[in-house]
């Protein structure tokens, strides 16, 4: 017997209703650390800190980053390895974090295949108040950036790093990282961009995690 027209229409809604099922972000965050004496961080544009609330995203969101390899614009950093980036240690001390020499530099993670994502959270840096210059995050298929290019962070006022002004505002780093939701972006490649921050002109990464789920 074929089903009735309302049979169907039950069918697909419970269809949809199933494949938006959502849950709260589960996030490992590393304790809160600061060294040395503080400094006040006077940068235009700067957010002023809010308690951040749960992120809902689909179920089954995994961190996609989790030992996927990293590459960057300097080939040679002044400190660590680029391993260290997707390694799931989140520490601050030296021995956690990678130091790429000044100016604008970028981190590219290789999640190997392309996928739906639904946040990035990365640290630069935690054990000191901090907030990092030209921050962009792009998500692309590309490897070179060049096509197919989405930016779903940048708080670049100036265009300073030539990639557009952005409209996001600056932050201080802190031990809960840069949570940055993402609407079911699809892609394979996911890069950072800085520029030296307001205690040195450096840049320096400590984890990013990706979260979404392989794309069908």
């Amino acid at each position: 017997m074929k089903p009735t027209l309302l049979a169907l229409a039950l069918i697909c809604a419970a269809g949809l209703a199933h494949a938006q099922e959502t849950e709260p972000l589960k996030l490992e965050l590393p304790k809160p650390k600061l060294d040395g004496t503080p400094v006040p961080v006077k940068v235009p544009n700067l957010e002023t800190p809010v308690k951040r609330e749960p992120l809902m995203v689909p179920k089954g969101t995994v961190n996609l980053a989790a030992g996927k390899p990293v590459t960057s614009s300097d080939s040679a950093p002044v400190i660590g390895d680029m391993v260290l980036i997707t390694d799931g240690e989140k520490g601050s001390d030296e021995g956690f974090y990678v130091e790429l020499a000044e100016g604008p530099q970028w981190v590219q993670v290789d999640l190997e295949k392309e996928s739906v994502i639904s946040a990035i959270l990365f640290w630069h840096f935690h054990s000191q108040h901090r907030a990092y210059n030209d921050v962009v995050v792009q998500i692309a298929n590309d490897p070179d950036f060049l096509t197919g290019v989405t930016t779903v962070f940048n708080n670049d006022i100036d265009n300073s790093a030539g990639l557009g002004v952005g409209k996001d505002k600056a932050y201080v780093d802190n031990h809960e990282g840069k949570l940055i939701p993402v609407n079911n972006v699809k892609g394979r490649f996911v890069r950072l961009y800085s520029n030296g921050n307001t205690a040195n002109p450096y840049n320096h990464y400590i984890e990013l995690e990706v979260f979404g789920t392989p794309a069908p």
